[in-house]
């Protein structure tokens, strides 16, 4: 299915407001007809000297009752009969007036055309972006390692405005202008066929134009939205990296690389729009030859005597009503090529692959009974490396279990396996004897909480930060959640002091009160399993003691998984469990380990750690 096809599927919810528009549309092309044409009577009363008795002679040559010439009979009879009643002028200020009805019709026809259309184009891209946002947040988190951040930005908000730009609004020209350029035909074969037969003589070169520049939009529009991706990730980069960029004085080097990916897509954009611009005045040009054409060959036959002046002004209203519909419909190909192009952008996530999924009929847990267990795990990064090797490790409900090792001994890709970030490449983990695939993922994740080195926070209030995990928490259980994570010391002394925002990222906080707000989070949610990524090393010494205080009274009833780097930390855990490239090398108690004089004990050494 064609990119255009499957975006207005989302349009389906809003099918009622399309039958109207079209509806609409419909009545906007018939009385654009009739208001043009009734100019006709108004211009026999102003150019001619109009007497019935000069057409009769001709319906009585054997002119159908439905053609032209009888139709102007009658109107031209009816005008004479009112005239000798009430006067010329009180018949023209008639004409006049049901010519500016008809043209009030035609744009209140128009107006409610697009006043629906509108509902339509607004509902369907937020349906649209609300999917792809739920999409987002479904994606597993390699999904984010792998692609620019900036360009998934792009993706829902310029990509998303595009298929709205030049997909929805489009669409509507699709069904409104061949039915206005037909019927337009029509009445225009009705009035002479042979002079509409001389304006198509450059109508099929006129299309032939229209489709060769909209071939080549879409790869335009393609390339110029992944430039525009990437000066996005750019500026984000920038905007959190600040710090490090003065403090190395790499100012220039990023305005250079800026300026650089700025320049391409200005050439790309120019490229583009260029060729956008270039279907209009196209159109117009071949519409202007083809109005020359018509002036010489209506000219010919008013000379010969086979057609009127003012029928011939008519026809001229008439063709040029009927450029604009097909002007619009050329522009309607154009930017059909351009969305698509967005369209195919956004539907590559829509389409993307979730690679953590749920099994059919999947089976429910509502708590956490007897342990964890880690069976013969392997697991590889897609086209890397394998990162752990027949990983076995049992974790009993209510232990603290520390990780230590080197970085990138595998330590946090245990956790992200345990919460399901990953699925593993061999083996299976277990939760009280079930394999973590076949449980309902939710369910499962309801019993984590976490914390971990980077405080992951958001531009919102302090309150709302510690209220993420648990809908519908009240001010007493935000204010217990915060005291155990000795965070109320700090809340307190800011005016606003719960409802205070902390900035993008929770700028506007220190590194340990960051931390400690993400604490505060994960008690609040009372999970029954923890798994802390490093959570203390953010935090000062003063800090450290407190929360380490706090974390091992909330770990005391829960099941704790520790991923330590400072060792001090993690001295009172049930089991330290010491990896190595991706194996366990040691397991044991602090002292045991120490004792065994091993990794672990080296470890320790080079922390300085005082036994």
């Amino acid at each position: 299915m064609s990119p255009f096809r499957r975006i207005l599927q989302f349009a389906q919810p809003y099918k009622s407001y399309f039958v109207l528009s079209i509806v609409f549309n419909i009545l906007y092309s018939l009385m654009a007809i009739v208001s043009v044409t009734s100019i006709l009577p108004i211009l026999k009363i102003l150019f001619e000297n109009v007497k019935p008795q000069e057409l009769e002679d001709k319906v009585q040559q054997g002119e159908s009752f439905f053609s032209f010439d009888h139709v102007q009979y009658q109107v031209t009879q009816w005008m004479y009969e009112k005239i000798i009643d009430y006067g010329q002028l009180t018949v023209l200020a008639w004409l006049c007036g049901i010519t500016v009805l008809l043209f009030f019709f035609r744009n209140l026809f128009r107006y409610l055309a697009m006043y629906f259309m509108i509902g339509l184009r607004s509902g369907t891209s937020r349906d649209l972006r609300n999917t792809l946002y739920n999409k987002i947040l479904d994606l597993p988190v390699s999904y984010f390692t792998e692609k620019r951040k900036g360009d998934v930005m792009t993706r829902i908000s310029s990509d998303v405005d595009n298929v709205q730009r030049f997909t929805l609004l489009p669409v509507i020209e699709l069904f409104r202008s061949p039915f206005m350029i037909i019927a337009t035909l029509v009445m225009l074969i009705y009035i002479n066929w042979q002079l509409t037969l001389a304006a198509f003589v450059i109508l099929p070169i006129m299309g032939f134009v229209i489709s060769t520049i909209s071939k080549s939009l879409k790869n335009d529009t393609k390339e110029a939205q992944t430039i525009l991706g990437r000066l996005i990730s750019g500026v984000e980069e920038t905007l959190g990296a600040a710090k490090i960029i003065k403090i190395f004085n790499a100012e220039k080097v990023l305005s250079n690389r800026f300026y650089d990916t700025s320049t391409h897509w200005r050439s790309v954009t120019n490229r583009l729009e260029r060729k956008y611009e270039l279907a209009s005045p196209m159109s117009e040009l071949l519409g202007s030859l083809t109005l020359i054409l018509l002036v010489w060959f209506g000219g010919k036959l008013i000379i010969q005597g086979d057609m009127a002046a003012d029928e011939f002004f008519v026809f001229l209203g008439l063709f040029f009503q009927l450029l604009d519909p097909a002007k619009a419909l050329s522009r309607a190909y154009s930017d059909i090529a351009r969305g698509n192009a967005s369209a195919e952008r956004v539907l590559e996530i829509l389409d993307a692959e979730v690679v953590v999924n749920e099994i059919e009929n999947p089976l429910s847990i509502g708590e956490f009974k007897d342990k964890i267990e880690f069976k013969n795990v392997d697991f590889a990064y897609p086209n890397g490396p394998t990162v752990l090797k027949n990983f076995n490790l049992d974790i009993q409900k209510g232990e603290t279990v520390a990780l230590v090792g080197q970085s990138g001994s595998g330590k946090t890709t245990v956790a992200n396996l345990l919460s399901r970030f990953y699925d593993v490449t061999r083996g299976e983990i277990l939760i009280d004897g079930i394999p973590i695939q076949n449980l309902k993922l939710k369910e499962y994740r309801a019993l984590l909480g976490t914390v971990t080195q980077e405080s992951i926070l958001f531009n919102d209030s302090i309150l709302n930060n510690i209220a993420l995990g648990k809908e519908n928490a009240n001010l007493e259980e935000i204010q217990n959640a915060s005291s155990i994570a000795n965070a109320v010391e700090f809340i307190v002394k800011m005016p606003l002091q719960y409802d205070e925002m902390i900035g993008e990222s929770g700028s506007k906080l220190s590194g340990g009160q960051k931390q400690r707000i993400s604490i505060a989070r994960a008690i609040l949610k009372n999970p029954p399993i923890m798994i802390l990524d490093e959570a203390t090393s953010a935090l000062d010494t003063r800090s450290e003691r407190l929360v380490q205080e706090a974390l091992e009274q909330m770990m005391a009833t829960r099941t704790s998984l520790v991923i330590a780097h400072r060792l001090s930390t993690i001295q009172n855990a049930d089991k330290i469990v010491v990896m190595d490239q991706g194996e366990i090398k040691e397991t044991g108690k602090h002292i045991e380990l120490l004792q065994h004089q091993g990794i672990y004990s080296k470890l320790i050494e080079m922390q300085n750690f005082s036994k």
